[in-house]
């Protein structure tokens, strides 16, 4: 692939930084403002003639916007223009990259460029640029006609910023250690269950007590129960799982009503100032359509919220994230479902553990959370914490989770029977433990073995 071009009144810079994933305010705009003022044209107008051409296509082809190139053939629709790299190549000639989606999620990055005048604008010609975040090609530039030009990209990975496409296996341990027990105990633990994304084959299960399997029905989850004396204290609980697990993209799932993943939680409201943000959210990004909205909502939270384990973080309040715009993935993955469902959009929550790619043993830092959202009739994974804490993935997080992950629980205020006395449990990561009826805290570590690291 090599595609050269002039790009006149300092646009060079907008080029070169085209499409990167971070929309985060930069230097672009100012260039891409003065270049725009020069020539009388706005961003609107670009954006505008960006945004017919795609509604005229997609009307052409019946609610899709079709792509054919070699043996590329594609149906997409329309995730989000990105304003912030619109510019202005020369007289009457733009730019702009624009994300398009799969059904099955994958998400294309596609440059557009267009000539024409306000109201009047013509795309000339579209490529694609990455796929899930990684480029087929980046921008150089030629020294001795002062032109950019094309170059492909060879095997773009995204292994080292901790992601594994399509399979892995591993071998997982959470282990337990009790605390002092002053009186009858009692504990409730998650159990991983196999869907079609993951298998999960228990090898073996340790713990003294009195054990039971009990079923939380609202979401389905499996919990496993024990009730704990005095003696037990400071022995260990240890669960130990092999896990074949499957990269997630957009699927359906007809054993589940979407409606019902519209309703507040205790620690994800719904409606009014979540509302407020949503909407205007959405109507300044002209998101029209519950895909484009979703994502309209994903990137203001990267945009404006800070990875930060600081303050009364962890439990997954929306409030406090709307708040402090700060915490880890439950506060992230909160506040977005309480602003989707805000929105109309179905959202839900779960929990398991992200196992370490650039390694094949030892431990795993903590449980990890993650969101799905309802659109196109088919639910699409997002990773809002990993896609702001690594800027480059923030595309392939909207619509996948790797494959180097293991899923506890799903939901939030969960009520099995027998339920903790404190009441239902906002969400099951590590074990909850009641002595005497009085929360107590119990150690808990994650380690994995990845099965044939070779193969």
């Amino acid at each position: 692939m090599h595609r050269s071009l002039p790009i006149l009144i300092g646009s060079l810079y907008l080029i070169l930084s085209a499409c990167q994933t971070n929309s985060k305010k930069t230097a672009l705009q100012p260039n891409s403002e003065t270049a725009l003022e020069s020539k009388k044209v706005t961003i609107e107008e670009v954006e505008a003639g960006i945004r017919t051409n795609i509604a005229a296509r997609t009307e052409q082809g019946e609610g899709y916007f079709n792509f054919q190139k070699d043996t590329i053939d594609l149906s997409l629709k329309l995730v989000r223009v990105h304003t912030e790299y619109l510019s202005v190549l020369g007289p009457n000639e733009f730019f702009a990259c624009v994300d398009l989606a799969t059904e099955n999620g994958d998400v294309y990055d596609m440059d557009f460029f267009l000539t024409g005048e306000p109201g009047n604008m013509r795309v000339t010609s579209t490529d694609l640029h990455k796929l899930n975040g990684k480029p087929y090609y980046t921008w150089k530039k030629n020294k001795e006609d002062k032109t950019w030009y094309t170059v492909p990209v060879e095997k773009a990975s995204n292994d080292l910023l901790g992601v594994i496409e399509g399979k892995d296996n591993f071998d997982f341990t959470y282990e337990v250690a009790l605390p002092e027990l002053s009186g009858p105990a009692k504990m409730w633990l998650p159990i991983p269950q196999s869907d079609r994304f993951q298998n999960i084959e228990i090898l073996s299960l340790e713990a003294p007590g009195q054990q039971q399997m009990i079923q939380e029905d609202e979401y389905g989850n499996t919990i496993w129960y024990l009730q704990l004396l005095p003696e037990h204290s400071s022995q260990k609980v240890t669960i130990r799982y092999r896990v074949e697990r499957e990269e997630k993209a957009a699927y359906r799932d007809q054993d589940s009503d979407p409606k019902k993943y519209l309703e507040a939680a205790s620690l994800m409201p719904v409606g009014d100032r979540f509302s407020t943000i949503a909407e205007t959210v959405i109507r300044e990004k002209q998101a029209d359509t519950p895909l484009t909205q979703a994502r309209a909502l994903y990137d203001y939270i990267i945009d404006n919220m800070r990875y930060a384990k600081e303050g009364v973080y962890g439990t997954g309040d929306a409030n406090y994230a709307c708040d402090s715009k700060s915490g880890n993935c439950t506060e992230f993955h909160s506040f977005f479902i309480s602003l989707a469902r805000s929105a109309g959009i179905p959202a839900r929550f779960a929990v398991g553990a992200a196992i370490p790619s650039e390694r094949n043993e030892g431990g795993v830092d903590g449980y990890h959370c993650w969101a799905e959202f309802y659109a196109e009739g088919k639910w699409w994974p997002v990773d809002i914490s990993e896609g702001n804490k690594y800027t480059p993935l923030a595309t392939y997080y909207f619509g996948h989770h790797p494959a180097n992950r293991i899923e506890f629980s799903r939901g939030r205020d969960l009520a099995p029977d027998p339920t903790p006395r404190s009441g239902p449990i906002n969400f099951l990561a590590y074990p909850v433990l009641e002595i005497d009826g009085e929360p107590g805290y119990v150690e808990t570590t994650f380690s994995f073995t990845r099965a044939n690291p070779d193969s």
